[in-house]
């Protein structure tokens, strides 16, 4: 991480994490790497995250097959717990545009969402789910989003973990809980998206979850 401390352009940052093989590094190797882009000061500046977040996640994530280890989880909360933002614009913006089922990549972004995310980013989520056409893949994501449980706030409760934590995986100690609530204007927006795409999903399951889900969230707001 030290030499990615010092300022770099995109392709020299590129052709460094090639040079480094970082997209094909060992997962504990991995998960080192992320805690030592924490401490390093000042923080990388959003292209730079961008870059490291498609170098080091974008192919492990699209190519699961099975639940990530627990190295690539620790990997990702570090990396999540300072930018988060950067990671959603490029890796859970390409699952969620993926096609097909992608049942782990799915269930992995729900974790995210659920344990790891920043209010801010969770919005961004849903925001990024409603671009595109609406699927029984991406119903249980929307469902995370409202459901989602804060403890503590993500960033500070990675941040607060010992190394030894982080190694040993997830669950991680958990803080105080609180409810968030969706802005209006993006509680609309996918009010309008199920009732337009209703239809579509009249013998679904999850989507009368989420419906009901919703509804019971926010009763007040919805009719």
């Amino acid at each position: 991480p030290s030499l990615i401390s010092h300022p770099l352009c995109h392709p020299q940052l590129e052709g460094l994490c090639s040079f480094l093989q970082l997209s094909a590094c060992p997962e504990p190797i991995l998960g080192r790497f992320c805690r030592g882009l924490l401490a390093l000061t000042p923080d990388l500046s959003y292209t730079s995250a961008a870059v490291l977040a498609e170098q080091l996640f974008l192919r492990r994530v699209l190519s699961l097959t099975q639940p990530p280890s627990r190295h690539l989880m620790a990997a990702l909360a570090s990396f999540c717990s300072k930018y988060s933002q950067p990671f959603c614009r490029v890796v859970v913006a390409a699952v969620l545009q993926e096609p097909g089922e992608g049942a782990e990549q799915t269930k992995l972004v729900c974790e995210l969402v659920e344990d790891y995310l920043e209010s801010h980013c969770v919005q961004l989520v849903l925001s990024q789910v409603l671009e595109v056409p609406l699927s029984e893949k991406l119903l249980p994501v929307v469902q995370s989003v409202l459901g989602r449980q804060v403890r503590g706030a993500p960033c500070a409760r990675v941040s607060l973990l010992t190394s030894a934590a982080l190694e040993q995986g997830p669950p991680y100690p958990l803080l105080g809980l609180f409810q968030e609530v969706l802005p209006p204007e993006l509680l609309d927006l996918l009010v309008l998206t199920l009732c337009r795409q209703g239809s579509a999903f009249a013998t679904s399951l999850d989507y009368a979850k989420l419906v009901t889900a919703m509804l019971t969230t926010y009763q007040g707001q919805v009719s």
